[in-house]
């Protein structure tokens, strides 16, 4: 049994734990929170309490941007692997401060989930199996910062090189109904902002990130995702390719969800499907997990694995910082309205 401390008590703290329940292998100790609560896992006021009667096989940190990295160094000190939630510091300079003071232990591993979604993991799948070519251009309109840098850097394999980013932002009027906190009743539109960036990677490589205010809960706005390469592209959920000569085929990318019409085995993904081959199967059937809980499953597994000595690091610091690195490039250049170059970094 692999054990982790998730440091934390907000939402994204309770996912892990409560996924945790029911995944065999792998067992949430409880949780170190500031103030005494109730909670369904044992809580505890320090990571040194949590660590008095032996120390658990990992951290997961869930707490705000400017505590992260003290967390992630504490457990570090302590001689424990850390899944620290993204981003792991919160501005360029912090991010460099905590590679110098922990990079090189190899223990940290960054809790970026968005290559594990079961939609994203079928498209890479077949990006990888070369039905579109060499990869040249990503562009993601669906979540914001790192997480889509994320995306883009993962389906162009760029590595963490040197980018060029150049951005602009602009403000309309847009209804915005739906909220984590649920519906909002209000069907009067309000201000918001969208972000537009190009991401030059060099080589041939770019990215084109677009998001707008809310983007992840606003149902009036798609979420997007192209990926160009020399063969063809994949758009959403379909691609178009080159087969042969004078041949350019369009075929689907198939989720067969359980639970329609007459199937009763529940509500749930079980694969996606590119013509005959598999791309995705749903690792935890039999839980009726929505895409996001499936993505941070996977993480959770993969990151026991790896302290085990069973299996790859699922994300390393080095990427997360990279992600958030170039995140910060993008906020930089719309503020400005100049390019900004994100020079090769110490974890390069």
């Amino acid at each position: 049994m692999t054990s982790f401390v998730i440091v934390g008590a907000g939402w994204r703290a309770e996912m892990f734990w409560r996924l945790a329940a029911d995944l065999p292998g792998v067992r949430c100790r409880g949780a170190v929170v500031r103030t005494p609560r109730d909670l369904p896992v044992p809580t505890f006021g320090s990571l040194a309490q949590a660590c008095a009667q032996g120390a658990p096989d990992f951290v997961v940190t869930a707490v705000p941007w400017d505590v992260n990295p003290g967390v992630v160094v504490e457990a570090v000190e302590r001689g424990l692997p850390v899944l620290a939630e993204t981003p792991p510091a919160p501005d360029a300079e912090r991010l460099r401060d905590l590679w110098e003071r922990v990079g090189g232990s190899g223990r940290v591993q960054v809790a970026e989930q968005y290559l594990m979604v079961p939609a994203h993991a079928a498209r890479l799948a077949a990006v990888r199996s070369g039905v579109v070519g060499a990869v040249t251009q990503v562009q993601v309109s669906s979540t914001h910062q790192y997480h889509a840098v994320s995306l883009i850097r993962g389906f162009l394999d760029a590595g963490r090189g040197p980018v060029t980013v150049r951005a602009s932002r602009t403000v309309a009027p847009l209804v915005d109904p739906l909220t984590r906190h649920g519906w909002t009743g209000d069907d009067q539109p309000k201000p918001a902002t969208t972000t537009i960036a190009t991401l030059d990677f060099g080589d041939g490589r770019s990215g084109l990130y677009d998001f707008t205010d809310n983007q992840w809960h606003n149902q009036l706005r798609f979420r997007r995702i192209l990926v160009r390469g020399t063969h063809g592209e994949v758009r959403d959920d379909e691609v178009v390719r080159l087969v042969a000569p004078r041949t350019v085929v369009r075929t689907p990318l198939v989720r067969r969800q359980t639970g329609y019409d007459l199937d009763l085995d529940g509500f749930e993904t079980d694969t996606i499907t590119l013509g005959d081959q598999v791309l995705f199967r749903n690792p935890f059937t039999g839980r009726r997990w929505n895409d996001e809980e499936i993505a941070i499953a996977t993480l959770l597994t993969r990151t026991a694995a790896w302290v085990r000595g069973d299996g790859p690091p699922p994300y390393p610091l080095a990427d997360g910082a990279q992600d958030h690195l170039i995140a910060l490039a993008v906020e930089q250049a719309a503020d400005t309205d100049r390019p900004v170059t994100v020079t090769e970094a110490a974890w390069a």
